[in-house]
């Protein structure tokens, strides 16, 4: 696979991904969270909204690779 082959399905699945986490997380805050104090929902919402930072490097390392 071409390194600009490799940029464009990076792209889409970082895409993806970002969008599959935000509906994972907003599921997550609806079924256990929604009736949580004030500090809680504000730390999940902090966790959850950089962690998806883990899987998009994953895939930015990959996207970036020389052929």
């Amino acid at each position: 696979m071409t390194t600009r082959t490799r940029k464009l399905a990076g792209t889409v699945l970082i895409l993806l991904s970002i969008v599959a986490w935000s509906i994972v997380a907003s599921a997550i805050y609806m079924s256990l969270l929604a009736s949580a104090p004030w500090w809680l929902t504000i730390a999940f919402f902090a966790i959850a909204g950089t962690s998806w930072f883990v899987p998009a490097a994953i895939i930015i390392r990959w996207m970036v690779k020389p052929d």
